[in-house]
């Protein structure tokens, strides 16, 4: 469903990612670790389309069609939603406008907000005077009415305390159907439901694997991807010997 190749890019003259390739089928979620400045916010802002990230080489397939130089709203048309780190303030929006504006068709506002605890907000403007856990909670109920099949997270639990993470890591597995099957799978709980949405969620810490499976890993270390395996397996291994050391053992 979505299918990265030889994908280069730079910001201004400075080249951030380098020869990356990645493919995450359908029904799929993809943990993405790294250090600070390794390129893994960068990759979630190419594929949702920012211009001033400038694609030098390589391509971006999504559902069968090009996206490697789509605009960003066409690009969300056809089923990419993301849920950024720092999303900016907006005055004189409300945020029920907002999540109105996102949904694909018409959506019940308040009985999407009740599931993230978010019905007190939804006439204030957009994350004015939000908390960290407000301003993801927000975040996931515009995602919720976007109805999107590929979901980016730019790192969900920053900022987050512990009330609202678990809430926050719930309500991803939701979204990504992690309670679902995928196609290929023989024996889970919900064989009636199909798995279809895919997910790449990058994290620092690692917390939202407490609250969700994924189904594959892999490191970002200097805009380069590397050390494909099991989340956990890659996290233990962050967490012993640090990202070099990961790297240095995947080489």
């Amino acid at each position: 469903m979505l299918q990265i190749e030889d994908l280069q890019v730079k910001v201004g003259d400075k080249e951030i990612l380098k020869h990356i390739d990645l493919e995450i089928h359908q029904g799929e979620t993809h943990i993405l670790f790294g250090p600070n400045g390794s390129g893994k916010t960068s990759l979630l802002m190419t594929i949702i389309g920012y211009p001033q990230y400038k694609v030098t080489g390589g391509k971006m397939v999504f559902k069968g069609e090009d996206i490697t130089h789509m605009p960003i709203d066409e690009r969300a048309q056809l089923g990419i939603g993301v849920s950024y780190q720092r999303p900016p303030t907006i005055n004189g929006v409300k945020t029920k406008q907002m999540v109105q504006i996102c949904a694909k068709e018409e959506v019940d506002v308040e009985a999407l907000a009740a599931k993230v605890n978010f019905s007190e907000f939804l006439e204030r403007d957009i994350n004015a005077g939000f908390s960290g856990g407000e301003i993801k909670r927000s975040e996931l109920l515009q995602l919720m009415a976007q109805d999107a099949d590929l979901l980016l997270f730019d790192e969900p639990e920053s900022g987050v305390d512990l009330e609202n993470i678990s809430l926050i890591g719930n309500m991803i597995s939701e979204l990504l159907q992690r309670d679902f099957k995928l196609n290929r799978e023989k024996s889970l709980k919900k064989l009636h439901e199909e798995r279809t949405k895919m997910g790449l969620i990058i994290t620092h810490t690692g917390f939202i694997l407490d609250y969700m499976t994924a189904d594959r890993g892999q490191l970002l270390y200097d805009g380069e991807l590397t050390c494909a395996s099991n989340p956990r397996e890659i996290f233990t291994c962050i967490s012993e010997v640090g990202y070099e050391e990961c790297v240095r053992c995947a080489v």
